[in-house]
């Protein structure tokens, strides 16, 4: 609003006018979007479900005995 009763001659306000359209655009833009998780929809966790409950009990056991957190990834 500030930015629509200074006189358009000068650049940089000219500059700062379509620098926040561009933001406003976007920002709406962003507001519309469904979250990440939703746009995966049923495929959302499926590499958790393959590493099974033994990979998540390895590492709770290694929080238990505190030697840090995820182990170490085997090379092939």
């Amino acid at each position: 609003m500030v930015l629509a009763t200074i006189p358009d001659p000068n650049p940089s306000i000219r500059s700062a006018r379509e620098s926040l359209t561009a933001a406003l655009a976007l920002s709406k833009d962003l507001a519309k979007r469904e979250p990440d998780a939703v746009a995966l929809g049923p495929k959302g966790g499926s590499v958790t479900a393959q590493r099974g409950p033994e990979y998540y009990a390895k590492i709770g056991a290694l929080r238990k005995n505190r030697r840090g957190g995820r182990p170490r990834k085997q090379q092939p």
